[in-house]
């Protein structure tokens, strides 16, 4: 027999909270919905107006801010870090953390911060994922090079910056123009770490 469902409280919605938090990285905002959604699931299982709880999360999202759990230069530092090592581009990146609810300015800001040799770094890991560019195993006409752009363009990244991954003449020449843009510390051994999934979307 299935267990009867028990009426939100703040307790319970927190312990909710620090469940989530023990598996995802979040914004405020994106706790907000979390939360949200978790009640509103809840009230259609006891046949109650969601309403009733909704209350219940600004105190719950306050705890959770003055304990540290949540901080939103935190998270989108940590992010950006993380989506970088996967080969997002900055588009793709701002685009992320507006849709988990991060403040325009802050996203600006952090992103105006990044290296100059960020986005050229993220194209280079794209490129070696989807084994196109200098890391494609066989030459390439016109067309497949075109392609290739198209594909990185789609990612996010600008048509130059495509089209100058795609065209590198080797791998080490692109090592050497991101060097060269001051992102020594994202470098070749960047492009070959491993992906970090805790900042990955849930839904």
């Amino acid at each position: 027999m299935a267990r009867k469902p028990v009426p939100p409280s703040e307790d319970r919605l927190m312990r909710s909270a620090l469940s989530y938090l023990d598996r995802y990285g979040s914004s405020e905002a994106n706790l907000r919905q979390v939360l949200a959604r978790k009640l509103r699931r809840l009230a259609m299982q006891l046949g109650t107006d969601p309403s009733d709880y909704l209350p219940l999360i600004d105190p719950v999202v306050a705890r959770c801010v003055r304990a540290g759990l949540i901080d939103d230069k935190a998270y989108a530092e940590a992010r950006i870090a993380s989506e970088r090592r996967k080969g997002r581009s900055a588009r793709r990146i701002g685009m992320g953390l507006a849709a988990k609810g991060v403040d325009a300015d802050l996203i600006e800001r952090l992103m105006h911060d990044a290296r100059s040799g960020d986005d050229l770094s993220a194209a280079c890991i794209a490129a070696r994922k989807k084994r196109i560019g200098p890391w494609r195993r066989s030459d390439a006409d016109f067309a497949i090079r075109q392609k290739e752009i198209a594909a990185l363009c789609r990612a996010g990244f600008s048509v130059g910056l495509s089209r100058r991954v795609i065209e590198a003449p080797s791998i080490a020449s692109l090592m050497e123009d991101v060097e060269d843009a001051g992102n020594v510390g994202a470098g070749f051994g960047g492009w070959m770490a491993a992906d970090d999934d805790r900042f990955g979307d849930e839904t």
